[in-house]
């Protein structure tokens, strides 16, 4: 036997050894994908390096300085495209898009889908209180094109009665198919008034919102014959002395919740440092096979990566977010890997270049040209990434002003161009972090009193508290809180 089988055969954990095949040794090929990842290479002794040495026991490959071993080639992988269950609701493919505030809006979502591959193709986080209050802007965010099915959508919440109202309203004006509550945003805008990663802290709200939500969801698809599942994204926790996961992935089994993902790093960590794909196979083994389908998420950069979380941590799909930005074609690619295909090449810049001005085009039908080629301006760095193209057409491009301007532009580049293979799979989007929480004074007091002296009382007491935070912390102020709470019966 060689190397790589006694390591394979020596697998120890919660998932058999049978689940996965002997890699074949290919020379320095150890690990490799993982360099990949440094956006430049001054980064590799700092992030990738270390990235490398978590890596190797996850996927069971020994460490570049021990020995070579490859990675899994779509010869040794099992078919693993399977449709995913979530509640009702089936979608072929166990591939998801991840909300993205300002990216997953309906042209971006249906630009991925015009390639094929994915299964869920989730909008951008909307605040389910502007929706009750009939906020315009956060309307558009929760609209769809005419021929998106399943229709999902990301609700932000901290109170459960104006959850509950927003969701009857989506489902009966929207069409929505699937909802997802966001218990896992670390923005300060969001924690600091007791949402989104922080809201876990909170079990005894967490749980009457969970239940008001999935109630709501079966009443108003009730209504018209339809069923639609309620799912929760969120972090391991606030940080590693912090855990909430485990806790919350129980509460929502519990309330009827019809899948969980969790994205695989601390809230402290934002987007910095690897997401420990550990964490989604304990919440795996804790949850999993009780009819609640989990996902992972986090650090999905390449094709297999998906094939690599879902053969060691066991979850039942993946979802992507940073891995797509510039790459809507990046589901095709992951659902081969899946499939145990081979994967397409990257594309020429020519190519890149015709998706870049579809996209521009298609924000620009839907929010009109200057207020669409603004929107458009975040997305060709992440389109470039990776191509030799030089700095000067990449700060062009960010400020462009029109489609005929961005014409010209891309008129410029030289479609033959490609994109060298070490860069392929570079990290992109948001890589800041490590940073402390900032969360509502109550909750810091009672972090620093079990910090200090090991007392946690006032965590207990936090965590029992029935009343939800006080959204006019986040925005609107009193008097649009009223009105909301009005709105909703509350």
């Amino acid at each position: 036997m060689n190397a790589p089988e006694q390591r394979l055969g020596a697998r120890s954990g919660p998932f058999p050894a049978k689940k996965l095949r002997p890699v074949v040794p290919m020379g320095n090929t150890s690990c490799g994908n993982l360099a990949r990842r440094a956006s430049r290479p001054e980064q590799m002794s700092r992030s990738v390096a270390a990235a490398l040495r978590r890596c190797w026991p996850r996927l069971r490959l020994c460490p570049p300085d021990v020995c070579d071993c490859a990675r899994p080639t779509s010869a040794t992988i099992d078919p693993m495209v399977r449709p995913l269950q979530i509640g009702a609701l089936s979608v072929d493919s166990p591939v998801v898009l991840a909300p993205m505030a300002a990216v997953t809006s309906a042209p971006f979502r249906e630009l991925c889908r015009s390639f094929g591959g994915g299964g869920l193709f989730v909008s951008e986080m909307v605040s389910a209180r502007a929706i009750v209050e009939g906020n315009a802007k956060s309307a558009l965010r929760a609209s769809f094109g005419p021929s998106e099915r399943p229709r999902s959508l990301q609700l932000y919440a901290v109170n459960p009665t104006v959850c509950a109202e927003a969701i009857r309203r989506v489902i009966a004006e929207h069409g929505v198919n699937h909802v997802d509550l966001n218990l896992g945003c670390p923005a300060p805008k969001v924690t600091r008034a007791g949402g989104g990663a922080a809201l876990p802290l909170r079990t005894a709200v967490v749980r009457d919102l969970l239940e008001s939500a999935v109630r709501a969801a079966n009443d108003a698809g009730a209504l018209d014959g339809r069923s639609v599942p309620v799912t929760i994204k969120f972090r391991r926790g606030l940080d590693p002395d912090t855990p909430t996961a485990p806790t919350l992935a129980r509460i929502a089994l519990d309330s009827g919740i019809a899948a969980i993902a969790l994205h695989a790093r601390w809230a402290d960590q934002l987007y910095s440092g690897s997401a420990e794909w550990r964490a989604v196979a304990e919440l795996v083994a804790a949850v999993g096979g009780q009819g609640m389908a989990v996902l992972g998420n986090g650090d999905i950069w390449a094709a297999h990566d998906a094939v690599d979380m879902m053969r060691t941590t066991g979850c039942d799909g993946v979802v992507v977010g940073r891995g797509c930005l510039g790459r809507p074609w990046f589901f095709r690619d992951v659902d081969a890997a899946l499939a145990g295909d081979p994967v397409p090449s990257p594309p020429v810049l020519g190519d890149v270049a015709a998706v870049m001005r579809r996209h521009a085009a298609a924000l620009c039908d839907w929010h009109g040209e200057p207020a669409g080629i603004r929107d458009f301006r975040k997305h060709p760095g992440w389109y470039l990434t990776g191509y030799p193209v030089g700095g000067a057409i990449r700060r062009r491009l960010a400020a462009v002003s029109s489609l005929a301007e961005l014409d010209d532009l891309l008129a410029t580049l030289d479609p033959a161009t490609t994109v060298p293979p070490t860069a392929a799979d570079l990290a992109r989007g948001h890589t800041n972090g490590p940073r402390r929480v900032a969360l509502p004074d109550r909750y810091r007091r009672a972090l620093d009193a079990r910090s200090s002296g090991g007392d946690e009382r006032l965590l207990r007491e936090l965590a029992a508290d029935p009343l939800p935070p006080d959204e006019r912390l986040a925005s609107g102020g009193a008097e649009s809180y009223a009105r909301a709470e009005a709105f909703a019966g509350g």
